[in-house]
């Protein structure tokens, strides 16, 4: 064994090189991957192509453990040259740290179904606060480390041992002064503070603060629509104490605006009763509230949501459902988005038709002013927008179904009933 990695440490210099260049490519890519994922703008350019991106993601992910592992396995020489240098072997502890936390993360987020909302909420912060914080730290320490590792006298350890020098010599080997290693250190810190600096302060706000979220969104809100919903007593204040969590805002389109001259609900296909509500009908149909989770497949989480609104086997009820119906089809308000639920699926007692959340109007970004909300399942089959509910003898399928999504969407401690 020690024959072996004698010979697979030979050359080391050049061989921690590559290491350092692969590592670097393959954090950039993961950079890259991972902007794109969640970007609203990038779902609908990307279409199928964004479920091909997150598996890539994820594989290069995945394989990011290698050069890791092979970096250990040469780790002995390199680590004896960083005797006497303490910053530089706090350098290497971090950066390991820095790839153990991405990795376990990023573990728990491909195997969200398998770790539960809770794991998967608490992983996504994580992973991101590992991305904004250690990618440049990562960037900055394979570049120099590269460029260091290249130069055999950046690698060389001091020796001062008088017999081997005459009175008049220098050591056997002299540190170099840095200057061009230190102006490339403010380079890239300077460059990495202007870019990233304001997208990590709004990432660090908005990801410990979840107080007024609702509240915010609301001050934007892009809809126009009069009158007001009026919440139950329920909802104020919220039965469930208020929204926990940050809402993450994702779309497929841009977010559509309504006012009451171009909104409006209707329920139809295969029903004996067509229906049909303008704004003013709408928001006086009598209204329940409950209180639930809201889990999004991409691992973030909000907790004891108050949703007021119609539950959907009641609006069912009143359209009277045709025998041959089998699927209950969603459409959304931005004319794209669509996802459809069974028949049996369709009677769950908590599946609502929301107009309101901890008492307010649903905002604009939130997929106002009416949703649909199924807290059994994930969220990408709760539609955003909803003005149209088909009942269809065929089956369908969803948006992101056709993207690659499981057409099941059940949470994994789902109450199926």
């Amino acid at each position: 064994m020690t024959q072996w990695l004698n010979k697979l440490r030979k050359g080391v210099g050049r061989k921690l090189a590559a290491v350092h260049r692969w590592n670097a490519w393959m954090i950039a890519f993961l950079a890259l991957s991972g902007l794109i994922l969640p970007w609203g703008a990038w779902r609908e350019i990307l279409g199928a192509g964004r479920v091909w991106l997150k598996w890539l993601h994820v594989g290069v992910g995945l394989a990011l453990l290698l050069p890791v592992l092979y970096y250990l396995l040469l780790a002995g020489k390199p680590w004896s040259l960083l005797k006497g240098r303490p910053a530089q072997k706090w350098n290497v502890g971090i950066v390991l740290l820095i790839m153990t936390g991405w990795f376990l993360s990023g573990i728990v987020l491909w195997q969200f179904r398998a770790f539960g909302p809770r794991w998967s909420n608490a992983a996504l912060t994580i992973h991101d606060a590992f991305t904004w914080i250690g990618l440049p730290y990562m960037i900055y320490h394979s570049v120099t480390r590269t460029r260091w590792l290249k130069e055999t006298h950046r690698r060389s350890v001091r020796t001062d041992r008088p017999a081997l020098q005459s009175a008049s010599s220098s050591p056997s080997v002299t540190e170099p002064l840095y200057t061009r290693r230190a102006f490339l250190r403010s380079a890239i810190g300077a460059g990495f503070a202007i870019a990233l600096g304001p997208s990590f302060v709004k990432w660090l706000a908005t990801s410990f603060t979840a107080d007024g979220n609702v509240e915010d969104l609301l001050q934007k809100d892009g809809n126009h629509l009069v009158p007001a919903p009026q919440p139950a007593a329920d909802s104020l204040p919220p039965v469930g104490g208020g929204s926990k969590g940050r809402f993450r805002i994702y779309t497929v389109t841009p977010i559509p605006e309504f006012d009451n001259s171009n909104w409006s609900f209707t329920v139809d296909g295969l029903v004996r009763k067509t229906l049909k509500w303008n704004w003013e009908e709408f928001v006086k149909l009598t209204r329940t509230v409950q209180v639930s989770n809201f889990h999004c497949v991409t691992g973030w989480s909000v907790y004891n949501n108050t949703w007021e609104g119609i539950p959907l086997r009641h609006l069912l009820a009143q359209a009277g459902v045709e025998s041959a119906a089998q699927t209950v089809k969603f459409y959304s308000g931005d004319g794209v988005y669509t996802d459809s639920l069974t028949m049996k699926q369709a009677q769950m007692d908590d599946i609502m038709v929301a107009v309101m959340l901890d008492g307010k109007p649903i905002p604009s970004d939130l997929g106002g002013p009416v949703r649909l909300v199924v807290p059994q399942m994930y969220t990408y089959k709760s539609v955003k927008w909803l003005n149209r509910i088909e009942l269809i003898a065929e089956d369908h399928v969803g948006y992101w179904e056709a993207r690659g999504y499981d057409k099941d969407a059940w949470l994994p401690d789902a109450k199926r009933t």
